[in-house]
Protein backbone atom coordinates (compact mmCIF):
# COMPACT_ATOMS: atom_id res chain seq x y z
CA UNK A 1 0.00 0.00 0.00
CA UNK A 2 1.32 3.36 -1.36
CA UNK A 3 0.67 5.85 2.20
CA UNK A 4 -0.62 9.11 0.49
CA UNK A 5 -1.23 12.75 1.44
CA UNK A 6 -4.01 14.49 0.53
CA UNK A 7 -3.22 18.27 1.18
CA UNK A 8 -6.55 20.49 0.73
CA UNK A 9 -10.27 19.64 0.94
CA UNK A 10 -12.20 21.83 -1.16
CA UNK A 11 -14.02 20.73 -4.79
CA UNK A 12 -11.00 18.78 -5.69
CA UNK A 13 -9.81 17.44 -2.29
CA UNK A 14 -13.06 16.15 -1.32
CA UNK A 15 -13.18 14.12 -4.51
CA UNK A 16 -9.58 13.04 -3.81
CA UNK A 17 -9.89 12.06 -0.32
CA UNK A 18 -12.78 9.25 -1.76
CA UNK A 19 -10.53 8.31 -4.43
CA UNK A 20 -7.44 7.53 -2.44
CA UNK A 21 -9.66 5.47 -0.14
CA UNK A 22 -11.27 3.71 -2.94
CA UNK A 23 -7.79 2.77 -4.94
CA UNK A 24 -7.28 -1.03 -4.22
CA UNK A 25 -2.94 0.32 -3.61
CA UNK A 26 -3.28 3.68 -2.06
CA UNK A 27 -3.61 4.12 1.70
CA UNK A 28 -4.71 7.64 3.54
CA UNK A 29 -2.21 8.74 5.39
CA UNK A 30 -3.17 12.43 5.90
CA UNK A 31 -5.37 15.35 5.24
CA UNK A 32 -3.59 19.04 4.82
CA UNK A 33 -6.20 21.49 5.55
CA UNK A 34 -5.55 25.08 6.03
CA UNK A 35 -9.03 26.18 7.84
CA UNK A 36 -8.67 26.33 11.38
CA UNK A 37 -12.32 25.00 11.59
CA UNK A 38 -11.06 21.61 9.64
CA UNK A 39 -8.50 20.74 11.95
CA UNK A 40 -9.67 17.77 13.29
CA UNK A 41 -12.42 16.40 11.53
CA UNK A 42 -12.05 13.14 10.11
CA UNK A 43 -11.32 12.95 7.01
CA UNK A 44 -14.04 10.85 6.00
CA UNK A 45 -16.46 14.24 7.00
CA UNK A 46 -14.67 16.54 4.98
CA UNK A 47 -15.17 14.38 1.61
CA UNK A 48 -18.90 13.86 2.10
CA UNK A 49 -18.92 10.34 2.88
CA UNK A 50 -21.25 8.19 5.29
CA UNK A 51 -18.36 6.89 6.89
CA UNK A 52 -14.97 7.50 9.60
CA UNK A 53 -11.88 6.80 7.90
CA UNK A 54 -9.75 7.18 11.08
CA UNK A 55 -7.76 9.95 9.38
CA UNK A 56 -8.32 13.52 11.58
CA UNK A 57 -7.27 16.65 9.08
CA UNK A 58 -4.22 18.69 10.35
CA UNK A 59 -2.93 21.84 9.56
CA UNK A 60 1.23 20.61 10.11
CA UNK A 61 2.56 20.70 6.82
CA UNK A 62 6.05 20.24 8.62
CA UNK A 63 5.00 17.20 10.49
CA UNK A 64 3.24 15.44 7.87
CA UNK A 65 6.29 15.39 5.10
CA UNK A 66 8.52 14.79 7.46
CA UNK A 67 6.58 11.12 7.58
CA UNK A 68 8.19 10.86 3.95
CA UNK A 69 4.46 10.15 2.20
CA UNK A 70 5.29 8.12 -1.12
CA UNK A 71 2.77 10.08 -2.52
CA UNK A 72 0.51 13.34 -2.42
CA UNK A 73 -2.30 14.80 -4.10
CA UNK A 74 -1.87 18.29 -3.83
CA UNK A 75 -5.48 19.43 -3.92
CA UNK A 76 -5.21 23.40 -3.03
CA UNK A 77 -5.74 25.83 -5.39
CA UNK A 78 -3.27 28.04 -7.21
CA UNK A 79 -5.43 30.03 -8.83
CA UNK A 80 -4.57 33.16 -7.33
CA UNK A 81 -1.41 32.00 -5.31
CA UNK A 82 1.12 30.12 -7.93
CA UNK A 83 4.20 30.93 -6.04
CA UNK A 84 2.56 29.35 -3.34
CA UNK A 85 1.26 26.58 -4.99
CA UNK A 86 4.68 26.03 -6.62
CA UNK A 87 6.77 26.30 -3.56
CA UNK A 88 4.48 23.42 -1.76
CA UNK A 89 4.78 21.20 -4.58
CA UNK A 90 8.34 21.65 -4.60
CA UNK A 91 8.93 21.03 -1.18
CA UNK A 92 6.72 17.43 -1.17
CA UNK A 93 8.76 16.14 -4.50
CA UNK A 94 11.93 17.40 -2.56
CA UNK A 95 10.78 14.91 0.39
CA UNK A 96 10.91 12.38 -1.96
CA UNK A 97 6.89 11.65 -3.07
CA UNK A 98 5.20 11.40 -6.11
CA UNK A 99 2.83 14.24 -6.61
CA UNK A 100 0.30 15.22 -8.90
CA UNK A 101 -2.01 18.53 -9.12
CA UNK A 102 -4.77 20.37 -11.41
CA UNK A 103 -3.23 23.59 -9.47
CA UNK A 104 -0.13 24.62 -11.89
CA UNK A 105 -1.30 25.11 -15.43
CA UNK A 106 2.44 26.03 -16.99
CA UNK A 107 3.43 22.27 -16.60
CA UNK A 108 0.53 20.69 -18.31
CA UNK A 109 2.80 21.17 -21.16
CA UNK A 110 6.60 20.11 -19.06
CA UNK A 111 8.55 20.52 -21.60
CA UNK A 112 7.38 24.02 -22.99
CA UNK A 113 7.23 25.05 -19.35
CA UNK A 114 8.69 28.46 -18.32
CA UNK A 115 11.83 27.69 -16.42
CA UNK A 116 10.37 29.85 -13.54
CA UNK A 117 8.63 26.53 -12.96
CA UNK A 118 10.16 23.90 -14.82
CA UNK A 119 13.86 24.23 -12.81
CA UNK A 120 12.44 24.28 -9.33
CA UNK A 121 10.88 21.15 -10.01
CA UNK A 122 13.67 19.29 -11.98
CA UNK A 123 16.06 20.58 -9.06
CA UNK A 124 13.72 19.13 -6.63
CA UNK A 125 13.23 15.95 -8.32
CA UNK A 126 17.36 15.17 -8.80
CA UNK A 127 17.55 16.42 -4.69
CA UNK A 128 14.81 14.70 -3.36
CA UNK A 129 14.06 11.61 -5.88
CA UNK A 130 10.20 12.47 -5.78
CA UNK A 131 8.05 12.61 -9.25
CA UNK A 132 5.11 15.52 -10.59
CA UNK A 133 2.74 14.74 -12.78
CA UNK A 134 0.04 18.17 -13.84
CA UNK A 135 -3.38 17.66 -15.38
CA UNK A 136 -6.15 20.24 -15.58
CA UNK A 137 -9.02 20.42 -13.27
CA UNK A 138 -11.70 21.09 -16.67
CA UNK A 139 -10.99 18.39 -16.59
CA UNK A 140 -7.27 17.89 -18.14
CA UNK A 141 -8.45 14.31 -19.94
CA UNK A 142 -10.68 16.21 -22.17
CA UNK A 143 -8.05 18.50 -23.46
CA UNK A 144 -5.61 16.02 -24.20
CA UNK A 145 -5.78 11.96 -24.04
CA UNK A 146 -9.55 11.83 -24.80
CA UNK A 147 -9.52 14.12 -28.34
CA UNK A 148 -5.89 12.49 -28.99
CA UNK A 149 -7.48 9.07 -29.08
CA UNK A 150 -10.58 10.02 -30.51
CA UNK A 151 -8.02 11.80 -33.34
CA UNK A 152 -6.60 8.05 -33.93
CA UNK A 153 -10.28 6.71 -35.03
CA UNK A 154 -10.50 8.99 -38.08
CA UNK A 155 -8.56 8.42 -41.62
CA UNK A 156 -8.54 12.33 -42.23
CA UNK A 157 -8.33 14.98 -39.24
CA UNK A 158 -9.14 18.78 -40.30
CA UNK A 159 -9.64 20.09 -36.63
CA UNK A 160 -10.01 18.85 -32.87
CA UNK A 161 -12.17 21.00 -30.65
CA UNK A 162 -12.12 20.32 -27.24
CA UNK A 163 -15.74 22.17 -25.36
CA UNK A 164 -16.97 22.63 -21.96
CA UNK A 165 -20.43 23.89 -21.55
CA UNK A 166 -21.76 24.86 -18.09
CA UNK A 167 -24.08 26.25 -16.06
CA UNK A 168 -21.89 27.52 -13.77
CA UNK A 169 -24.64 27.84 -10.85
CA UNK A 170 -23.82 24.20 -10.00
CA UNK A 171 -20.21 24.96 -9.18
CA UNK A 172 -19.50 24.90 -5.58
CA UNK A 173 -17.00 28.19 -5.60
CA UNK A 174 -19.15 31.18 -5.79
CA UNK A 175 -15.99 33.92 -5.09
CA UNK A 176 -14.29 32.19 -8.64
CA UNK A 177 -17.79 32.28 -10.77
CA UNK A 178 -18.53 35.79 -9.70
CA UNK A 179 -14.97 37.69 -9.31
CA UNK A 180 -12.23 35.39 -11.19
CA UNK A 181 -15.00 34.85 -14.28
CA UNK A 182 -17.11 37.61 -13.52
CA UNK A 183 -20.79 36.22 -13.23
CA UNK A 184 -22.89 38.98 -11.88
CA UNK A 185 -20.55 41.83 -12.73
CA UNK A 186 -21.19 44.88 -15.10
CA UNK A 187 -20.29 44.27 -18.19
CA UNK A 188 -17.23 46.76 -17.34
CA UNK A 189 -15.94 44.77 -15.03
CA UNK A 190 -12.74 42.59 -15.96
CA UNK A 191 -12.68 39.86 -14.70
CA UNK A 192 -9.11 38.20 -13.69
CA UNK A 193 -9.70 34.46 -15.89
CA UNK A 194 -11.30 36.50 -18.71
CA UNK A 195 -8.12 39.20 -19.46
CA UNK A 196 -6.22 38.59 -22.67
CA UNK A 197 -3.61 35.88 -22.46
CA UNK A 198 -5.01 34.65 -19.42
CA UNK A 199 -6.72 31.60 -21.61
CA UNK A 200 -3.72 30.91 -23.21
CA UNK A 201 -1.50 31.08 -19.96
CA UNK A 202 -3.76 28.04 -18.48
CA UNK A 203 -4.78 25.74 -21.64
CA UNK A 204 -1.93 26.96 -23.97
CA UNK A 205 -0.07 24.01 -22.45
CA UNK A 206 -3.20 21.78 -23.24
CA UNK A 207 -2.62 22.99 -26.76
CA UNK A 208 0.84 22.68 -27.22
CA UNK A 209 0.44 18.97 -25.82
CA UNK A 210 -0.96 17.84 -28.42
CA UNK A 211 0.58 19.43 -31.03
CA UNK A 212 3.17 17.63 -30.22
CA UNK A 213 1.12 14.31 -29.94
CA UNK A 214 -0.06 15.26 -33.56
CA UNK A 215 3.23 15.69 -34.97
CA UNK A 216 1.62 19.29 -36.12
CA UNK A 217 3.70 22.64 -35.91
CA UNK A 218 2.22 25.37 -33.55
CA UNK A 219 2.34 28.82 -35.63
CA UNK A 220 0.18 30.80 -32.65
CA UNK A 221 -1.97 30.42 -30.29
CA UNK A 222 -4.55 33.50 -30.46
CA UNK A 223 -7.61 33.98 -28.05
CA UNK A 224 -11.16 35.07 -29.08
CA UNK A 225 -13.78 36.21 -26.48
CA UNK A 226 -17.54 36.91 -26.00
CA UNK A 227 -18.94 37.90 -23.25
CA UNK A 228 -23.20 38.26 -23.17
CA UNK A 229 -25.18 40.03 -20.44
CA UNK A 230 -28.59 38.75 -18.90
CA UNK A 231 -31.54 39.65 -20.30
CA UNK A 232 -33.55 39.14 -17.17
CA UNK A 233 -32.59 39.42 -13.67
CA UNK A 234 -32.13 35.30 -12.68
CA UNK A 235 -32.24 33.66 -9.21
CA UNK A 236 -30.15 30.50 -9.09
CA UNK A 237 -30.32 27.99 -5.99
CA UNK A 238 -26.82 27.89 -5.07
CA UNK A 239 -25.41 31.32 -5.62
CA UNK A 240 -28.83 33.67 -5.18
CA UNK A 241 -29.32 36.74 -7.86
CA UNK A 242 -27.54 37.71 -10.99
CA UNK A 243 -28.78 40.89 -12.01
CA UNK A 244 -29.88 41.82 -15.28
CA UNK A 245 -27.74 43.57 -17.59
CA UNK A 246 -24.77 41.75 -16.20
CA UNK A 247 -22.79 39.54 -17.51
CA UNK A 248 -24.57 36.04 -17.63
CA UNK A 249 -22.53 33.98 -20.48
CA UNK A 250 -19.35 33.86 -21.35
CA UNK A 251 -17.55 32.35 -24.37
CA UNK A 252 -14.28 31.91 -25.62
CA UNK A 253 -11.34 30.00 -27.57
CA UNK A 254 -7.79 28.95 -27.12
CA UNK A 255 -6.68 28.03 -30.68
CA UNK A 256 -3.80 26.34 -32.25
CA UNK A 257 -3.25 27.88 -36.02
CA UNK A 258 -1.30 25.53 -37.70
CA UNK A 259 -0.51 27.11 -41.66
CA UNK A 260 -3.21 29.85 -40.42
CA UNK A 261 -6.18 27.90 -39.92
CA UNK A 262 -7.15 27.23 -35.98
CA UNK A 263 -6.60 23.40 -36.01
CA UNK A 264 -6.33 22.65 -32.02
CA UNK A 265 -9.23 24.45 -29.99
CA UNK A 266 -9.84 24.35 -26.70
CA UNK A 267 -13.56 26.38 -26.17
CA UNK A 268 -15.68 27.13 -23.20
CA UNK A 269 -19.13 27.82 -23.32
CA UNK A 270 -20.06 29.23 -19.45
CA UNK A 271 -23.11 30.31 -18.19
CA UNK A 272 -24.86 31.35 -15.16
CA UNK A 273 -28.30 30.18 -16.16
CA UNK A 274 -29.93 28.34 -19.51
CA UNK A 275 -31.78 31.61 -20.69
CA UNK A 276 -28.80 33.26 -21.16
CA UNK A 277 -26.98 33.26 -24.66
CA UNK A 278 -29.34 30.42 -25.97
CA UNK A 279 -27.95 30.60 -29.45
CA UNK A 280 -24.58 29.50 -27.96
CA UNK A 281 -23.74 25.71 -27.73
CA UNK A 282 -25.66 24.24 -25.27
CA UNK A 283 -25.11 20.64 -23.51
CA UNK A 284 -26.90 17.52 -26.02
CA UNK A 285 -29.35 16.71 -23.83
CA UNK A 286 -29.99 20.21 -21.91
CA UNK A 287 -28.65 19.31 -18.61
CA UNK A 288 -26.26 21.10 -16.48
CA UNK A 289 -23.12 20.37 -18.35
CA UNK A 290 -20.75 18.28 -20.80
CA UNK A 291 -17.74 17.81 -22.16
CA UNK A 292 -17.49 17.03 -25.69
CA UNK A 293 -14.52 16.36 -28.69
CA UNK A 294 -15.37 16.64 -31.96
CA UNK A 295 -12.73 15.53 -34.75
CA UNK A 296 -14.31 17.20 -38.30
CA UNK A 297 -12.88 15.39 -40.79
CA UNK A 298 -13.57 11.63 -42.38
CA UNK A 299 -15.58 10.55 -40.68
CA UNK A 300 -16.66 13.67 -38.63
CA UNK A 301 -16.60 11.93 -34.95
CA UNK A 302 -18.54 13.85 -32.13
CA UNK A 303 -17.73 11.92 -28.23
CA UNK A 304 -19.84 13.81 -25.37
CA UNK A 305 -18.62 12.46 -21.59
CA UNK A 306 -21.22 13.70 -18.70
CA UNK A 307 -20.30 12.95 -14.78
CA UNK A 308 -22.24 13.89 -11.96
CA UNK A 309 -21.30 13.46 -8.16
CA UNK A 310 -22.13 14.55 -5.20
CA UNK A 311 -26.02 14.47 -5.64
CA UNK A 312 -26.21 14.31 -9.43
CA UNK A 313 -23.93 17.70 -9.75
CA UNK A 314 -22.34 17.78 -13.16
CA UNK A 315 -19.91 20.03 -12.03
CA UNK A 316 -18.94 18.01 -9.27
CA UNK A 317 -18.54 14.60 -11.65
CA UNK A 318 -16.24 17.02 -14.34
CA UNK A 319 -14.40 17.77 -11.03
CA UNK A 320 -14.30 13.60 -9.91
CA UNK A 321 -13.05 12.45 -13.49
CA UNK A 322 -10.07 14.90 -13.23
CA UNK A 323 -9.55 14.00 -10.12
CA UNK A 324 -9.45 10.51 -10.65
CA UNK A 325 -7.05 10.86 -13.99
CA UNK A 326 -4.69 12.52 -10.88
CA UNK A 327 -5.21 9.63 -8.18
CA UNK A 328 -5.36 6.70 -10.51
CA UNK A 329 -2.03 7.61 -11.92
CA UNK A 330 -0.21 7.83 -8.42
CA UNK A 331 0.70 3.80 -8.14
CA UNK A 332 2.37 4.44 -11.85
CA UNK A 333 4.47 7.23 -10.55
CA UNK A 334 5.69 5.74 -7.36
CA UNK A 335 6.94 2.92 -9.59
CA UNK A 336 8.47 4.99 -12.42
CA UNK A 337 11.90 6.99 -12.62
CA UNK A 338 11.87 9.61 -10.78
CA UNK A 339 10.96 13.08 -12.97
CA UNK A 340 8.65 15.51 -13.99
CA UNK A 341 5.55 14.20 -16.45
CA UNK A 342 2.12 15.42 -18.72
CA UNK A 343 -0.41 13.57 -19.91
CA UNK A 344 1.50 12.03 -23.00
CA UNK A 345 3.88 10.53 -20.97
CA UNK A 346 1.48 9.12 -17.66
CA UNK A 347 -0.51 6.39 -19.47
CA UNK A 348 -4.27 6.38 -18.74
CA UNK A 349 -5.22 2.77 -17.58
CA UNK A 350 -8.38 0.40 -16.67
CA UNK A 351 -9.67 0.61 -13.35
CA UNK A 352 -7.61 -3.00 -12.84
CA UNK A 353 -8.80 -4.62 -9.08
CA UNK A 354 -11.63 -2.39 -8.50
CA UNK A 355 -14.76 -3.46 -10.33
CA UNK A 356 -17.77 -3.94 -7.95
CA UNK A 357 -15.42 -2.37 -5.08
CA UNK A 358 -16.95 0.44 -2.79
Amino acid sequence: MIPTVVWGTGNVGRAAVRAVDAHPDLTLAAVLVHDPAKVGVDAGELAGMERVLGVAATDDVAAVLAARPRAVVYAASGDLRPDEALDDVVRAVRGGAAVVTPALYPLYDQRGAPPEFRDPVLAAVAEGGGSLFVSGVDPGWGNDVLPLLVSGLGSTIEAVRCQEIFDYSTYDQEASVRDLIGMGHPMDYEPLMLAPSVPTMVWGGQIRLMARALDVRIDEIRETMARHPLDETVHTRTMGEFAAGTQGAVRFEVQGIVDGVPRIVIEHVTRIHPSCAPHWPTPPDGGDGAHKVIVEGRPRIEVTVEATDEGENRSAGGNATAVGRLVNALDWLVSAEPGLYDALDVPLRPAAGRLGRK
